[in-house]
C-alpha cells in the first residue's frame, strides 16, 4: 500500500470516528426521550461491555485476573464511564447535544489544571498557559453565568463534571493500569463490564422510571454503546497505531463541529451568537495546550492536554501493538487516546 492510500485510508478513519464520536451527543438525546439518564448509561455500558467481551474472546485474550487489577479496573470504569456517562445523560436534559459536545473539549484543560494541581505538569510554558486560560475563557463565555436561563443550569455544570472526570480517570489509569502487561482489549472490556456493574447498582435508585422503548428509541441505545462506545474505542487506537496520535488528535477539534452541526441540523437546535464564539475561543485555547507537542519535535505523540477519552481502547489489538512507545510515560497514551 502505497504512502498516498494510506493517507487516504487514515484521512477516512478520523473522518468516520469523528461523526462516531461527535454524534455521542445526538444519540443521548434521542435515547433520553424514552429512557431516564441511568437507563441510558446502563444501557450504554452494558452493550458497549458485550461488545468488547465478544472481541476479546474472539482475539484469543482473557479478561484481566487478580484482585489489584480488578480494584483498579473498578475505580477507572467510575470516573472514565459510570460517572460521566451518567453525567452528560442528566446534563443534556436541559443542554443541547451540540453545546453539550462544545462543553466535552474542555477535557483537555481540567488535564492540565489537575496536572498542575498533583505537580506532575512542570515548566508549563507561557503558550500552553495561556491556551489553558483562553479555555476556561471560553467556557465562561459559553457558560453564561451572568445569565440566570439556559446553558446556565445544572445541566452545564453536570457537562463540565463529566469532562473533568475523564481528566481524573486519564491520570488514574495512566499511573495504575498502562503498560503493566493486560492487553489493551482485556482492560477496556473489563472497564466497561465494572462499569456496567456500578451503574446496576445505582438502577434501584434512580433507573426504574417507566420507559418508551419505540424504535426510534431503541434505535438511538443501540447505536450509541455499539458504535460510539464499542466501535471506536477499536478506531482510535488503530488510528495511534498507523498514523499516530497527532492525527488521532485531530478528532478532538473536529468533536465540537460535529456535534453542533448535528444537533443543529438534525434536531434544529439553535446557536446564538456567544455560544458560536464560545466554542471558538475553547478550540482555539485547547490548539495552544498542544504547542509543546510540535516545538518539540516528538513525532506527534503528543502530551498531557491532548485528550480523548481512555476508555476508547481497541477491540482487536495484540498486546505488543497496545503498549505505549517505549519513550512515552503511561500517562501520556492515555491522555492522548482521550468519551
Amino acid at each position: 500500500m502505497n504512502s498516498d492510500t494510506r493517507s487516504l485510508w487514515g484521512g477516512l478513519r478520523v473522518a468516520v470516528l469523528a461523526l462516531l464520536w461527535g454524534s455521542t451527543f445526538l444519540w443521548i438525546e434521542l435515547a433520553l426521550r424514552g429512557l431516564s439518564p441511568l437507563q441510558v448509561t446502563f444501557a450504554r455500558c452494558a452493550l458497549g461491555a458485550l461488545v468488547l467481551v465478544v472481541a476479546c474472546y474472539a482475539t484469543g485474550h482473557r479478561m484481566p485476573r487478580g484482585v489489584t487489577v480488578w480494584r483498579h479496573i473498578a475505580v477507572a470504569a467510575f470516573f472514565c464511564n459510570a460517572l460521566p456517562f451518567a453525567l452528560f445523560s442528566l446534563g443534556q436534559q436541559t443542554v443541547d447535544s451540540g453545546l453539550a459536545g462544545v462543553l466535552n473539549a474542555t477535557t483537555p484543560l481540567w488535564s492540565i489544571a489537575l496536572g498542575l494541581a498533583l505537580g506532575s505538569e512542570r515548566g508549563l510554558r507561557p503558550v500552553r498557559l495561556a491556551g489553558l486560560l483562553l479555555g476556561f475563557t471560553g467556557t465562561i463565555v459559553i457558560f453564561a453565568p451572568w445569565q440566570t436561563t439556559g446553558a446556565t443550569g445544572w445541566g452545564a455544570l453536570a457537562i463540565l463534571g463529566a469532562a473533568a472526570s475523564y481528566a481524573v480517570a486519564f491520570t488514574y489509569m495512566g499511573r495504575t493500569l498502562v503498560r503493566k502487561g493486560t492487553p489493551t482489549i482485556s482492560l477496556s472490556a473489563a472497564q466497561l463490564v465494572a462499569a456496567s456493574g456500578l451503574t446496576a447498582l445505582a438502577v434501584p435508585v434512580g433507573g426504574l422510571e417507566s420507559i418508551d422503548v419505540g424504535p426510534a428509541v431503541v434505535t438511538a441505545a443501540v447505536v450509541l454503546s455499539v458504535f460510539c462506545t464499542a466501535i471506536t474505542f477499536h478506531l482510535t487506537y488503530r488510528i495511534i497505531n498507523d498514523e499516530g496520535a497527532t492525527n488521532a488528535a485531530v478528532v478532538g477539534y473536529l468533536l465540537p463541529v460535529v456535534s453542533v452541526l448535528l444537533g443543529a441540523v438534525v434536531l434544529g437546535e439553535s446557536l446564538s451568537v456567544r455560544v458560536v464564539l464560545g466554542m471558538v475561543v475553547v478550540l482555539v485555547g485547547v490548539g495552544l495546550t498542544r504547542r509543546k507537542a510540535a516545538a518539540s519535535g516528538d513525532g506527534g505523540r503528543g502530551e498531557p492536554g491532548t485528550v480523548q477519552p481512555a476508555s476508547e481502547a481497541p477491540a482487536t489489538e495484540k498486546p505488543a501493538s497496545a503498549e505505549p512507545a517505549r519513550g512515552d510515560t503511561p500517562r501520556r497514551t492515555l491522555l492522548e487516546n482521550a468519551r
